[in-house]
């Protein structure tokens, strides 16, 4: 727990030296980390918003072997891949737990409970909201396919919410990453893209509420 908090911490830090030490390996690290976030319901706790923000700044410096364009359509990949495969792992597990009744271990079901909450409020849109949601995004392909929700459909809302979430955070880190401001507030400035990347979801919230029952 302590090595984890160490890289939540120091995320430039471990990216400047596996860029260092690993060079154009550093693509199949980060599409592992991100297949992983999305794909295995078991690690919602991986870094995704700062991870990519973190990536962004790196690339801004101009890495050898290393193109923003390429690590930006790599990890599109690894999003949509990761949650495809959750989505079916869903279908799957779905028929165990609603024929038996039993729970799962490896499954955190308060998390799964929010989720499931979250995708029934806001429909097929919780599939692109969901990206910008840490836990929550890992929980919601899953949940979807639980749902039973038709596969063309969820397709479409998970290409449009992989395209969105990785080019978006990546591209600020790029542009933005490394003003001098920027770098030395780091968690913080994470903290907040990830409470306006939020407001959306609190809008749809708040919209719901007002309606007539």
């Amino acid at each position: 727990m302590a090595l984890l908090l160490d890289f939540f911490n120091n995320l430039p830090a471990y990216l400047q030296a596996w860029a260092a030490s690993y060079g154009s390996g550093l693509y199949v690290i980060l599409f592992l980390i991100i297949f992983a976030e999305t794909g295995l319901v078991v690690t919602p706790i991986l870094p995704g918003d700062s991870l990519l923000f973190a990536t962004g700044a790196l690339l801004a410096l101009g890495l050898p072997g290393l193109d923003v364009w390429v690590m930006i359509l790599l990890l599109i990949v690894a999003a949509i891949l990761g949650d495809l495969v959750n989505y079916h792992v869903g279908k799957w597990v779905a028929p165990r737990i609603f024929s038996s009744g039993e729970s799962i271990r490896w499954l955190n079901q308060k998390h799964l409970q929010k989720t499931q909450e979250f995708y029934d409020r806001h429909g097929g849109k919780a599939i692109i909201l969901a990206r910008f949601v840490p836990i929550v995004r890992t929980y919601a392909p899953f949940v979807a396919g639980m749902s039973a929700m038709d596969p063309k459909k969820f397709f479409s809302f998970n290409v449009i919410g992989g395209v969105v979430w990785i080019s978006s955070f990546i591209l600020l880190g790029y542009f933005f990453g490394n003003i001098p401001a920027i770098k030395s507030n780091f968690q913080y400035v994470i903290l907040g893209i990830m409470v306006v990347s939020v407001l959306p979801i609190v809008f749809e919230f708040l919209k719901a509420r007002r309606r007539p029952a």
